[in-house]
């Protein structure tokens, strides 16, 4: 159970870390070179939202990245426009300029591609479902590890 526990971990990470230099890869192809893989990753989560740093550092998984430090170079940049709460003014709002937008676009494009060509592995919707709730409860058992949750 260990070796397996373990290689599941290990998988996770490379897949993501994959997932990552196929964004790369497509980024360099358009020309975009102001921005990295993990950036465009943000972008993308941001979609059409407005959000604090916090939130958008809870909606997406951005291992080995400071979310701070890339939202302030995307700033400079100009794929972000960051404005502060009128409720609060300790707090900082981002949400996606039209330069953006574009990446948000082209990494859509990349999922959607992706996702097309799937289908031609034998993947298929159950297999991702199935896959998806193992990891939703390896993810509850790790929470509830550390005490963050309990597990379902």
């Amino acid at each position: 159970m260990k070796e397996r526990y373990l290689d599941v971990i290990r998988l996770i990470e490379r897949l993501h870390r994959q997932f990552l230099e196929v964004i790369k890869g497509e980024l360099d192809r358009a020309g975009i070179r102001d921005i990295n893989n993990i950036q465009a990753l943000i972008l993308y989560n941001i979609g059409t939202d407005e959000l604090t740093v916090g939130e958008l550092t809870h909606r997406g998984y951005y291992l080995g990245s400071n979310v701070s430090y890339n939202v302030r170079k995307m700033v400079e940049n100009g794929y972000l426009v960051q404005e502060r709460s009128s409720h609060d003014r300790r707090s900082v709002r981002v949400r996606l300029s039209d330069k953006g937008l574009e990446v948000h676009k082209a990494v859509n494009n990349i999922i959607d591609s992706q996702a097309e060509r799937l289908g031609e592995t034998g993947i298929t919707d159950s297999h991702l479902d199935g896959t998806g709730q193992v990891l939703t409860r390896l993810e509850r058992f790790l929470l509830h590890t550390f005490g963050y949750a309990s597990p379902r």
